[in-house]
């Protein structure tokens, strides 16, 4: 698998070392989970108990995700880093749910390496410019022909040249998720100081595999 490090802007590069936006790009459409995608789901809902999600805060993943939330002045315990969201939502719930495909591939690769991957549609991306900058004054959240939602100025976005498609951490633009239309999707995952690039990168090739095996 091909990964490519986008653009983050020098200011937030000094501000913030280990801040980086990972991507590759893989053919494949949104379509019904496999059998055997949904049995991992399953497999994985047994090891999350109250106490493991408990105590996942204290693993380094999640740990270091906690650290540069508050570096960014989020309180991890009221906006929870994406690997406790999903841990907590699976006690809600009784399990991890399957949904599509796609909703489970970004859903595996995080429960498995604690790095959260999310998806673009290719086709609204402009990949060599997809990074992470800050917001100024008229950024639109899935900003386009279309217009889009006001973006506060200084708010962590990524995006690029063209739109931005998601507030750091936060969930794309509707118009910019890929769709039953979509025949390439872009992954990203998101790492901060803490994180080993092996992690990374390994949280990308689990979504990809499951989307190229589904």
């Amino acid at each position: 698998m091909s990964s490519v490090s986008g653009r983050v802007e020098p200011e937030l590069a000094d501000e913030f070392p280990g801040l980086r936006l990972i991507w590759t790009a893989v053919d494949a459409r949104v379509r019904g989970s496999s059998p055997a995608v949904k049995q991992r789901l399953r497999e994985l809902s047994d090891r999350y108990r109250g106490a493991g999600v408990v105590a996942m805060r204290t693993q380094p993943i999640p740990h270091a995700y906690r650290v540069f939330f508050r570096q960014v002045g989020l309180d991890p315990d009221a906006a929870r880093i994406p690997s406790e969201e999903a841990a907590v939502r699976r006690l809600l719930q009784g399990g991890f749910r399957s949904r599509d495909a796609l909703a489970d591939a970004l859903l595996l690769a995080l429960v498995e390496t604690g790095v959260p991957v999310w998806a673009l549609d290719a086709g609204v991306a402009d990949v060599s410019s997809l990074g992470i900058r800050v917001a100024v004054t008229g950024d639109l959240l899935g900003g386009g022909p279309g217009g889009g939602i006001p973006v506060p100025e200084g708010q962590l976005v990524v995006a690029d040249s063209e739109s931005v498609h998601a507030t750091l951490f936060g969930e794309p633009a509707p118009g910019h998720v890929p769709g039953p239309r979509t025949e390439q999707i872009v992954l990203f995952a998101i790492g901060v100081d803490g994180v080993p690039a092996i992690h990374v990168d390994e949280a990308l090739w689990v979504a990809r595999d499951v989307l190229k095996t589904t």
